[in-house]
């Protein structure tokens, strides 16, 4: 297409996503962020379709039906793993469309979005390897001086060594081995970067679950539970969880005034003098909060523990098809999805921020949680990973 062309696509386009932030801001609480990905990527696919089709090609649909794919398992289930691994083979297909889109038409538009995923790549380039394992060392520092010296908050040290150990085994170690032990060491960074991949889709899809905004009509708002001060008071992190909740509660009354209720949930751990729900409820009240609008599930001891049980008080109270959210940290949402799920709770999750030096170790975390979810599977994956890399390894023996 000409270059002539452009401006017509380019000025409609803004004047509709104008159009949308303005209704947006009179709406019920409206997923901005995903209509206006979705009127993008329409309007996008339409104009590289045109420009596609005039060549009498139509590849523009690989990248269309990985997108519809995506869609469409993120509404029916958003807290899957899944997800971000349809949401990266979206990526990769429309990056790669892109490359072949711009040689058969020369698009100028095209060439922009070529050049701007380009300097986004050179610079993860740039970055690499060793420059990931420089910041996780810099990062292990900072938790160091913060927080306690606990296995959960020396994650990225951990994760920083292993890198360094790999890099000096590849770099000097490798090249003295005969070919069956290196490959048969292989096994180890073939685990490693198999995780890398699983963690990259996990990482996708927890990203994506923070821009969800559940609408001002909900009738529950579950409070996940976190360990006490002393065994009494409420931490800066619960803390976060609770006012997250309180905004809500108020932005619901604001714009819709339909009527929330809170569930503080949370037992009584061995170390704590009171249930963390009690404490939850009394420092509610403190902010303002009418008693009469909480409620205190003061059982579980788990997460899941958390769904299982707010579910139970959810259904006494005999609301047709109830709306419900839940409060958490944001990084933790993700995951607590996923146990809501479980629990057979329909759920969505609003996220409290976090200290930005502590998110590596936090995201780490939940990984290794979902990891253990679901080991059978990943044990069941490097097994076969392995017994492969076996297989080469005595051919190369046998053939040495």
């Amino acid at each position: 297409m000409n270059f002539w062309y452009v401006p017509w696509f380019i000025l409609p386009y803004l004047l509709l996503a104008f159009i949308l932030v303005k209704q947006h801001k009179k709406s019920n609480r409206s997923n901005l962020f995903f209509k206006f990905i979705y009127w993008s990527f329409f309007y996008l696919f339409i104009y590289l379709g045109i420009t596609e089709i005039q060549d009498k090609s139509y590849f523009f649909t690989i990248p269309v039906l990985f997108f519809v794919l995506f869609s469409w398992m993120y509404h029916r289930e958003k807290a899957r793993v899944l997800n971000g691994f349809l949401l990266n083979l979206f990526i990769a297909s429309f990056g790669i469309y892109l490359l072949y889109n711009f040689l058969i038409t020369q698009d100028v538009l095209v060439f922009a979005l070529i050049f701007l995923v380009g300097v986004f790549v050179v610079l993860v380039g740039l970055f690499g390897f060793v420059g990931l394992m420089i910041l996780f060392y810099w990062n292990a520092l900072v938790v160091i001086k913060r927080e306690s010296h606990s296995l959960a908050n020396l994650l990225t040290l951990i994760l920083a060594v292993v890198m360094t150990i790999w890099l000096i085994y590849d770099s000097f170690i490798a090249k003295m081995l005969p070919d069956w032990a290196s490959i048969l060491l292989s096994i180890l960074p073939m685990m490693f970067f198999y995780f890398v991949f699983v963690f990259l889709n996990f990482l996708s899809a927890s990203l994506l679950y923070q821009f969800n905004q559940p609408s001002y009509d909900q009738d529950f708002i579950i409070v996940l539970g976190a360990g006490l001060i002393q065994g009494t008071k409420v931490s800066p992190l619960l803390a976060n969880r609770i006012h997250k909740a309180i905004d809500f509660y108020y932005q619901q009354r604001k714009y819709t005034r339909h009527l929330v209720k809170f569930i503080m949930s949370g037992g009584q751990g061995p170390d704590e003098k009171t249930a963390e729900a009690i404490a939850m409820k009394d420092y509610a009240l403190q902010q303002g909060i009418p008693e009469d609008d909480i409620l205190i599930e003061t059982n579980s001891t788990t997460t899941l523990e958390n769904m299982q049980y707010s579910k139970e008080i959810i259904d006494r109270a005999d609301i047709q098809a109830p709306k419900v959210i839940f409060s958490s940290n944001n990084y933790h949402i993700f995951r607590a999805g996923i146990f809501a799920r479980m629990a057979h709770l329909k759920a969505e999750g609003i996220g409290a921020k976090t200290a930005f030096y502590y998110l590596p170790n936090a995201f780490l975390r939940e990984f290794i949680a979902i990891i253990a979810m679901k080991r059978k599977f990943h044990f069941t994956i490097i097994s076969l990973l392995a017994s492969v890399l076996l297989l080469l390894s005595i051919i190369a023996q046998v053939f040495s």
